[in-house]
C-alpha cells in the first residue's frame, strides 16, 4: 500500500500479505494475512530503479485521478491496482505472463527461422519465481548471507543458503572458465 512506502527514509514496509485463496464458505477472495514468520515483519530499503518506477506510477495515479478504495479486511489505498479498481490477483498476473511467453516465443520462432537460426526461447515462469531470481542474483553481488536473509525475509537462514549455495556454484563454474587458459598450469 502507499502508506508502506517511507518516502523520506527510502524504505519499504512488509507488514503484510494479500492473498487471492478460497474460504471456508466455499468462494473464493481477498483476505489480508500477516507474513507466514515473524522474519516476513520487515523494513528494506528500495533501490533507485523500484523508487523511480514506484514515484513514476504514483504520478500517473494521480494525473488519472484514480486510487485503489477497495477495503479489505480494513486495509485499502493499495499501489496496484487493475481497471476496476481491485487489487491485482497473482493468478491474473500469471496469465499475463504466460500470454506475453507465448507471444515472444512464437515471434521468436518467425524470426529464428527467418535468419536459419535456433530461437531463444523464453521458459515458462511465475510471479514467485522472479522472487527466487532475484535472490539469487542478490546471492551473486551480496557476500553478507545475513543481510540477504534479512531482506528476502527469511526465517531460517538455510532458506537463504540454499539459494546462496547455487548462486555460488554458478559464480564458482564461471570463475574457472573465466581464469582457463590464462596462466600455465600443465
Amino acid at each position: 500500500r502507499w502508506c508502506d512506502i517511507d518516502w523520506k527514509n527510502n524504505t519499504i514496509s512488509i507488514n503484510h500479505n494479500l492473498v487471492y485463496r478460497q474460504h471456508t464458505d466455499g468462494k473464493c477472495y481477498f483476505s489480508v494475512t500477516t507474513p507466514k514468520t515473524s522474519a516476513g515483519c520487515r523494513t528494506i530499503p528500495m533501490m533507485k530503479d523500484v523508487r523511480r518506477a514506484l514515484e513514476d506510477e504514483k504520478i500517473r495515479q494521480q494525473e488519472l485521478g484514480v486510487r485503489c478504495t477497495t477495503v479489505i479486511d480494513g486495509y485499502t489505498d493499495f499501489a496496484f491496482f487493475n481497471r476496476f479498481g481491485q487489487p491485482h490477483n497473482p493468478a491474473a498476473i500469471n496469465r499475463e505472463i504466460d500470454r506475453l511467453v507465448l507471444a515472444y516465443n512464437a515471434q521468436e520462432m518467425e524470426k529464428a527461422a527467418e535468419e536459419n537460426r535456433t530461437p531463444v526461447i523464453l521458459p515458462d515462469f511465475s510471479c514467485h519465481q522472479l522472487r527466487h531470481t532475484f535472490c539469487t542474483r542478490y546471492c551473486e553481488i551480496e557476500p553478507n548471507i545475513k543481510v540477504i536473509q534479512e531482506v528476502m525475509g527469511h526465517k531460517d537462514i538455510k532458506t537463504t543458503m540454499e539459494i546462496y549455495a547455487e548462486a555460488q556454484k554458478e559464480l564458482k563454474e564461471r570463475s574457472v572458465q573465466n581464469i582457463s587458459g590464462k596462466f600455465d598450469v600443465y
